[in-house]
């Protein structure tokens, strides 16, 4: 249980780590690519959240919820940037 609260902070602390260090410019169409990432974070927890017992569960819900979001608000960014690139139709 320790080692998954572990694993869990780590990822936390390397995920913010790892934003804070790509440029704005690339930012978007680095975001549009980690929603593959994150449908499979989807599916782990999931499986985690199905077969942990309850701290596991509680786990796998908050990785749920967060990589959902993620995956949402990707394919939303995703969609501006696309937006601006289409000509306006009179």
């Amino acid at each position: 249980m320790i080692l998954q609260l572990f694993i869990f902070v780590l990822a936390i602390f390397l995920g913010v780590e790892l934003i804070k260090k790509v440029p704005s410019q690339l930012h978007t169409p680095l975001m549009s690519g980690s929603n593959a990432i994150s449908g499979i974070t989807i599916v782990a927890a999931i499986i985690a959240a199905g077969i942990g017992g309850p701290f596991g569960k509680i786990l796998g819900m908050f990785a749920l919820i967060f990589a959902t979001i993620n995956v949402v608000g990707g394919y939303m960014v995703t969609d501006r940037m696309l937006k601006m690139f289409k000509g306006k139709k009179d």
